[in-house]
């Protein structure tokens, strides 16, 4: 059903949305058998990357990262991502009394999830890990998944849609929040770990 929901949310999200809210996942089941293989997938494509055909700015020289390096920088985003998800929806689950909402963490983990699957499949980007093109990837997913939002808050949280557009906006705020955040752990993460492989590699 995970397979189907994360094409569904894709090419028709509004009724979508209605079939996951009426699907009543567990958070544990969320986080082990959605987040843990929506994570893995930039995770994996930046080690692969990185590693077979090397990190660039713009274009020029490549530069490939020992395995070791490249596997703990790897480990560290894939879970890093599992705590900007949490913390997403830890965020929802705080500010949605406030818009009237009736939602449990679980919907929220829920909207979370499937709003930041562009986001999360963007990262195949990483096979090729050109920063330019990379960056150009992520935000025409960011503009997706903004779109899932706005139509999957008034569904999962069930609230008016005048609310809802409010709403919305200010659990955009937060995600963005988390998402600066997560790319200026990765950039200073990488920063560290690309001059060290470089000059031993």
């Amino acid at each position: 059903m995970f397979i189907q929901h994360m094409m569904g949310i894709l090419y028709h999200p509004k009724t979508e949305w209605g079939m996951i809210k009426n699907e009543h996942y567990s958070a544990t089941h969320v986080f082990m058998a959605q987040i843990s293989i929506l994570a893995a997938i930039p995770a994996i494509s930046l080690f692969i990357g990185t590693t077979q055909i090397g990190w660039s700015i713009a274009g020029g020289e490549f530069v490939k990262l020992q395995t070791s390096s490249a596997m703990m920088a790897a480990v560290a985003f894939y879970f890093a991502m599992w705590v900007a998800v949490g913390l997403i929806a830890y965020g929802v689950r705080w500010m949605e009394k406030t818009y009237g909402g009736e939602a449990s963490y679980e919907d929220c983990l829920l909207l979370t999830t499937f709003t930041a699957t562009p986001m999360f499949l963007s990262g195949l980007a990483g096979l090729y890990p050109m920063l330019w093109l990379n960056v150009m990837v992520v935000l025409a997913a960011l503009t997706y998944s903004i779109y899932l939002l706005y139509t999957g808050v008034p569904i999962i949280m069930q609230i008016s849609e005048d609310r809802a557009f409010l709403f919305a906006s200010s659990v955009l705020t937060v995600g963005l929040c988390v998402l600066v955040g997560l790319m200026v752990t990765t950039v200073i993460l990488w920063s560290t770990v690309i001059p060290l492989s470089y000059i031993s590699g």
